[in-house]
């Protein structure tokens, strides 16, 4: 049972960077719900997709193992990848089982509750869209490029996305979660291929500029090739207002300690490099800066410290 009195908090988002928030807020006294891109077209997800017409399971299914309370051992059966096996290779089997699910009840959103039920998951899980879509890059030269896994490796500046069919009836639940949110937060992650995906639907956006809730974004640590290669904070900040339109954020969150030389290395790479946070320029759009540590350094990719972070955003409500 939900109790009335929990402040609610929204998680909007997709990637890797999601999950990382869920899994700390899961422990607070709140009632968190996610809303989760389903506009994925690689690997295991990709194929499900187009094999059987049903939104892209991936980002779905790391938030529910981010959410569940199943034994380990039950979670990790979910988080299985299958790596030998002709048509199995590369399945995930918590993907097979969002699709046998999606089949069983004849409906993703059901399929994605029961499954949650099952796994004990703490918070609603919303899948931006029951239905299946693609998402589109128009770049700055004039191109279209198809796909979420294809649009990065384009390595082309990105002016804008946009997802179709045209119009994506998002989920009605997910609209009212922002509607009655005292908190909602976009997660960190992919800015054009995860989250922007979620914020574009005209639906989401316009309950984002009606809600009542403060909207917070967590910014980047570092860039991302093919997608945000030399943005600054306020770039990123943006590209939402361009997408969205201005007054849709109230606040940005960024990391203010120093990022350790050897994890530069490593992301020098791959061409990133960390976000510069260009304070004065996000200042002068109206937005409150909120500084401070959320960096787990005791890895060699740079994720947001599940457990600062969390306090963080439990300490704004």
């Amino acid at each position: 049972m939900t109790n009335p009195t929990e402040p609610r908090v929204v998680v909007i988002g997709g990637g890797t960077g999601m999950p990382v928030l869920l899994r700390g807020l899961k422990y607070f006294p709140i009632e968190l719900s996610a809303i989760v891109t389903v506009a994925d077209d690689g690997g295991s997800s990709g194929r499900l997709r187009k094999e059987l017409e049903i939104p892209a399971p991936g980002d779905i299914r790391n938030v529910i193992a981010a959410l569940s309370e199943a034994e380990p051992m039950l979670l990790d059966l979910f988080q299985h990848r299958f790596t030998n096996g002709n048509g199995l290779t590369g399945h995930s089997m918590g993907n097979l089982l969002l699709a046998a699910m999606a089949s069983m009840t004849g409906d993703f959103y059901h399929g994605i509750k029961e499954i949650s039920r099952v796994l004990n998951v703490k918070g609603h899980i919303y899948p931006i869209a029951n239905h299946s879509m693609s998402l589109h890059a128009e770049m700055e030269d004039g191109t279209i490029v198809t796909g979420e896994s294809s649009i990065p490796m384009q390595n082309k500046r990105i002016k804008r996305v946009f997802v179709s069919p045209a119009p994506i009836n998002p989920l009605p639940e997910a609209i009212q979660a922002v509607k009655d949110a005292d908190l909602i937060v976009i997660a960190p992650g992919s800015l054009y291929t995860s989250i922007l995906p979620n914020i574009i639907i005209p639906e989401i956006g316009q309950a984002l500029r009606e809600t009542k809730a403060k909207v917070t974004y967590v910014c980047n640590v570092m860039t991302q090739e093919g997608e945000t290669a030399g943005y600054t904070a306020a770039d990123h900040v943006q590209a939402l207002f361009d997408h969205i339109g201005k007054g849709c954020i109230h606040s940005v969150i960024v990391h203010n300690a120093p990022i350790d030389q050897s994890v530069r290395k490593v992301y020098a790479e791959e061409n990133a490099e960390p976000v510069v946070y260009d304070m004065e320029r996000i200042k002068g759009m109206g937005l409150q800066i909120i500084e401070e540590d959320i960096i787990d350094q005791s890895q060699s990719m740079l994720r947001h410290d599940t457990t600062k972070l969390s306090h963080l955003l439990y300490s704004m409500i």
